[in-house]
């Protein structure tokens, strides 16, 4: 089989899918007990249907465990300051989440260190380095910033539920920068969703003019005086602004650089090798156990299951 025929590798960003069923008011689905479970319900779902419809041979699901405890958090204090804690329900079906990639066959990881981000990022470094065989990457994630993991023009951010694919070229077209300038170019504006600062008075079309003359935030800080004599509307007040600011524009950029190589022995993700992301067969009665024991009305419960069995024949 030529590399042009090989299946890619499929990272799913798992929070992306969690989040869009526990909020979207089309699904509402309670427990037996009557529970809100419409956060793991959904993600069955979406797992189910994706294995279905895609066959993938090689997968890796990434989790978010990290808020308010992971690196960056120490790095800043207000880093993702506008989210909250799941309550107890909630946290019982993010677990229930994280234990049905397993059952399904699907190498899951999560980090109370790193976020999805970064996990998703560490595996395709590694997919990458796999000398048998040299795959795609396939991000299953709506997430903008996992955009700078694009390293080959056949690796794509894919959002699922939207069925829209951008690969690296449509990066470009978006933005006018390169995938991996992304972390720089973050750096210099901003991102309110994730709260990182950025540096004052830098919106995207100064920041875009920087990126495609300089290479990197380090450049642009090595040539402040050619940014001072740009053709730029206000460039030597910018110049002055960036060097005002330049330990937040680097603070910044931190925050939003996806990690790859993960030195710690503790993450099993960041020494995953491609043999251990190849899907395994459904685990169909520790399946069924699982949907008894999250309180599944009973004809859903069947109908998953017997997805799930069909899944299982599959492979």
């Amino acid at each position: 089989m030529t590399q042009s025929e090989q299946q890619p590798v499929y990272l799913i960003d798992a929070s992306i899918y969690i989040f869009q069923a526990h909020f979207s008011p089309y699904l509402e689905i309670q427990d037996n007990d009557g529970d809100d479970l419409s956060a793991l319900a959904g993600y069955t779902q979406f797992l189910l249907q994706f294995l279905r419809r895609n066959s993938p041979q090689h997968i890796g699901v990434a989790h978010d465990e990290s808020l308010f405890c992971g690196f960056r958090h120490r790095l800043c204090e207000n880093y993702k300051s506008n989210r909250e804690l799941p309550d107890d329900n909630l946290a019982r079906q993010l677990a229930g989440c994280l234990e049905l990639g397993e059952i399904l066959g699907l190498a899951s990881f999560a980090s109370k260190e790193f976020e999805a981000d970064d996990i998703i990022g560490a595996l395709s470094h590694k997919a990458r380095m796999n000398e048998d065989a040299k795959l795609d990457v396939h991000i299953v994630s709506r997430d903008k910033d996992l955009a700078q993991l694009l390293a080959a023009d056949q690796d794509c951010l894919w959002d699922y539920n939207a069925n829209r694919k951008r690969f690296r070229a449509d990066i470009i077209n978006e933005l006018g920068i390169l995938p991996e300038q992304i972390p720089d170019y973050l750096g210099l504006i901003g991102d309110s969703v994730d709260c990182i600062s950025g540096v004052p008075g830098v919106g995207p079309v100064k920041a875009k003019a920087l990126l495609q003359r300089f290479a990197s935030m380090e450049s642009i800080y090595a040539n402040l005086d050619k940014v001072a004599a740009m053709d730029l509307r206000g460039a030597r007040k910018l110049a002055e602004n960036l060097e005002l600011h330049k330990e937040l524009a680097y603070l910044s950029k931190e925050l939003a650089t996806i990690v790859c190589d993960i030195p710690d022995e503790l993450e099993r993700f960041g020494h995953v090798t491609l043999p251990e992301l190849r899907r395994q067969t459904v685990q169909v009665d520790r399946f069924a156990d699982f949907l008894s024991r999250f309180g599944f009305a009973k004809p859903e419960a069947r109908r998953l299951l017997g997805n799930a069995r069909v899944l299982a024949e599959r492979l």
